[in-house]
């Protein structure tokens, strides 16, 4: 069995289970974990014991060593949006041969530093634009087909939604003392 055929049988399995159990499709994901570890350099660890680090560019206190924390933002927006896309793929019998997206944005650092503009309002500590650009080709899959695919996928994509639907966060505050 390809590939191809595995994500869309394993889609289409999930479909099934959800259509019956609508909520088996609502869970909590698995938690990021992180521990500051001196300076700017902060570990994140999965349940799964993989680690990623992070660093601040030496302008902001950091040493510059590691991808900072708004770069791995970006990386699982990409990632999230190529796999989105691939799924779609999968559902609709799209056989890609090439797959790329590239997640950039653009954000006013005085807002991590919680700095005012010249009105006096707060700057928004967030990226003010985001950019993606994504690179695929099917062959026989006209460009318009491919458009739509890609814009369906990054409809459905979590993070995209996250973004956008700017889910409640609640925050838990413990060892004050």
């Amino acid at each position: 069995m390809d590939m191809h055929h595995d994500i869309n049988a394993a889609l289409q399995r999930a479909v099934a289970v959800f259509t019956r159990r609508p909520d088996k499709g609502l869970h909590d994901d698995v938690s990021a974990r992180a521990q500051w570890d001196g300076g700017m350099r902060v570990t994140a660890t999965h349940a799964s014991g993989v680690r990623i680090g992070t660093d601040m560019p030496a302008e902001l206190g950091g040493g510059g060593e590691l991808p900072s924390p708004g770069w791995y933002f970006r990386a699982g927006i990409a990632a999230c949006a190529t796999t989105a896309i691939a799924m779609v793929a999968a559902e609709q019998g799209i056989v890609l041969d090439r797959l790329d997206v590239e997640v950039g944005s653009r954000t006013d650092t005085r807002g991590l530093l919680g700095m005012r503009d010249s009105d006096g309002v707060a700057v928004d500590a967030g990226p003010v634009a985001m950019q993606v650009a994504v690179d695929v080709a099917a062959a026989g899959v006209a460009p318009d087909r491919l458009r739509a695919l890609v814009e369906e996928a990054l409809r459905r994509s979590p993070m995209q939604g996250a973004i956008a639907g700017q889910p409640v966060m609640t925050v838990a505050i413990t060892g004050t003392t």
